[in-house]
């Protein structure tokens, strides 16, 4: 007898220290999500999830040890009862449960859930055997299927969102380039005035280009020239013509000066 109570109390050990850790974790996650909910990202939360379940598995391990007594059997009956509030209980339960009553015991010694519930779990029970295993094969595909949708869209949201984000943030121009084509156009910046010596190709064509404008200009020049000669000619045989017959009179009358003479002279 005294090896078994030395064995149940190792267990229970064991077990208070696998639900303080429990425990704990469960408080940290708690108090995450109430406050730390904006920065917390889904990563974060798969760990907290991840080491939840790890610490359960252990739980369930030392549960199943063959050196775990079986808990089923042993019957906790309670010594004392008292409406009173108890420190102690207080301290060993941090504050959840004041009074050890009549009133809280069923709740807190219950070995089996509530009779609602048991009824429930007894009907679903009876239902999961009554399923033929072709239809549950079906079912279990259907929820695959249904799964399988549902985490595409996820996906594709996701995949939607990251490029949204993208093209917000994403710049569209490269501002060193911008200056310098701004600054060429507007003051020249950056651009030559030297062009590459060639026989064919645009510089040809400009360089014909530019023989043609000075032949235009002295051609100009000449014909400006031999027409102001021409209107001194015509000028002294002005009186002559008009004095032929078949000729029109010319009524233009052209003062001329010579060149010698300065205008202010008299």
């Amino acid at each position: 007898m005294q090896r078994e109570e030395k064995q149940l109390e190792a267990c229970l050990d064991a077990l208070i220290v696998q639900m303080s850790s429990i425990k704990n974790s469960l408080v940290s996650f708690i108090y995450k999500l109430e406050n730390e909910y904006d920065r917390l990202t889904w990563p974060s939360v798969l760990d907290n999830f991840a080491l939840l379940s790890g610490q359960l598995n252990t739980l369930n391990k030392v549960l199943k040890n063959e050196k775990t007594p079986l808990l089923k059997n042993q019957v906790i009956i309670p010594l004392l009862l008292s409406p009173d509030r108890d420190e102690e209980i207080m301290r060993l339960t941090e504050g959840r449960v004041p009074v050890f009553s009549h009133e809280v015991v069923p709740d807190h010694l219950r070995t089996k859930p509530d009779p609602d519930v048991e009824e429930i779990e007894k009907q679903l029970s009876a239902e999961a055997a009554r399923l033929t295993p072709e239809a549950a094969q079906k079912q279990v595909q259907c929820l695959n299927k249904m799964c399988s949708n549902l985490l595409e869209k996820i996906i594709k949201e996701e995949r939607e969102s990251e490029i949204g984000n993208l093209r917000q943030n994403k710049q569209t121009y490269n501002p060193t380039d911008t200056n310098a084509l701004v600054a060429a156009v507007a003051f020249g910046k950056g651009l030559s005035n030297r062009r590459p010596p060639g026989q064919g190709g645009p510089m040809a064509s400009g360089q014909a280009a530019g023989g043609m404008l000075q032949g235009s200009a002295g051609m100009a020049q000449g014909p400006m020239t031999m027409q102001s000669n021409q209107q001194q000619h015509m000028a002294g045989v002005s009186m002559a013509q008009g004095s032929q017959p078949g000729k029109m009179p010319s009524n233009i009358k052209t003062n001329i000066k010579s060149a010698s003479m300065h205008p202010y002279q008299r």
